[in-house]
């Protein structure tokens, strides 16, 4: 159910960028430090995207579980995945999507430079 939900949530948080103009290059990019859920780019600009997805904020706001040391990860990553590509970017962003779905509706929030 957990990552069901959490693939629901990247999905629509794919589509969001989609929407806004951004291109995304990969989804659930691995290694052994941690997974980023979706690296897009717009106007050479290249955005690391951490989506979090609840369907209530009875334990928290979603923005609220991504720990000092998950964004650590996230950074590590991030640099392993920037040594692979070929591409020069004129910056680096780190972003969060929240998304709160619940039977009627769903709510994006985008957290543009959030660390």
């Amino acid at each position: 159910m957990k990552r069901e939900l959490g693939m629901k949530g990247e999905t629509y948080a794919a589509e969001y960028l989609l929407r806004k103009g951004y291109k995304i290059l990969c989804r659930n990019y691995r290694t052994r430090y941690g997974e980023i859920d979706i690296i897009c780019e717009k106007q050479r600009v290249i955005i690391f995207v951490e989506v979090k997805t609840r369907t209530s904020i009875k334990y928290g706001y979603p923005e609220e579980a991504i720990t000092r040391k998950k964004m650590e990860h996230i950074k590590k990553v991030a640099m392993i995945y920037l040594h692979s590509c070929d591409s020069a970017y004129k910056e680096i962003r780190f972003d969060v999507i929240t998304i709160l779905l619940n039977d009627k509706e769903k709510t994006i929030n985008h957290i543009e430079k959030a660390f």
